[in-house]
C-alpha cells in the first residue's frame, strides 16, 4: 500500500478519534440532523420538527458533537429572547453530501431490503 492510500487515521483502532466523529455522523440523529441541514439554516425548534422522534436533549447532545467535530455552525444571536440558528460548515457540507449518496442508495434499495426482512422474520419467527 503506498502513501496515498494509507489512511490519515485508523479507525480500527479503537483509540482513535475518527471513530467518534465517525459515529457522530452516522448514527441515527448524526444522519438525520446532517440531512436536515442541508436543506438550509435551522433554528433549533424547527430543526427538531424536521427530524421526526428525536428528544430535545438528543438534538441537543448531536448538533453539540456535529459542532464540536466542525461539521455544523452554531449561530447565536445576543437578542431577548435568544435566537439560534445552526447550519453546514464547508466541512460538513461536503460528509453531508457523501450522506446522501448512502440515503439515497438505502432508500432505492427498501424493496429488496424489506423483503429480506420479510424472509428473515418468517424463518426465526
Amino acid at each position: 500500500m503506498d502513501a496515498h492510500q494509507q489512511l490519515l487515521a485508523d479507525v480500527f483502532d479503537r483509540a482513535c478519534p475518527s471513530r467518534d466523529a465517525l459515529e457522530h455522523v452516522t448514527g441515527r440523529w448524526g444522519i438525520l440532523a446532517m440531512m436536515a441541514l442541508t436543506e438550509g439554516t435551522f433554528r433549533f425548534n424547527a430543526l427538531r420538527r424536521r427530524v421526526d422522534g428525536i428528544s430535545e436533549k438528543m438534538l441537543s447532545q448531536t448538533l453539540q458533537a456535529l459542532e464540536r467535530d466542525g461539521f455544523v455552525h452554531r449561530e447565536a444571536q445576543p437578542v431577548i429572547p435568544p435566537k439560534v440558528e445552526y447550519s453546514l460548515t464547508p466541512l460538513g457540507e461536503q460528509t453531508a453530501e457523501k450522506l446522501f449518496a448512502l440515503v439515497r442508495f438505502v432508500e432505492e434499495r427498501l424493496p429488496e431490503i424489506m423483503s429480506a426482512r420479510r424472509a428473515y422474520d418468517e424463518v426465526k419467527g
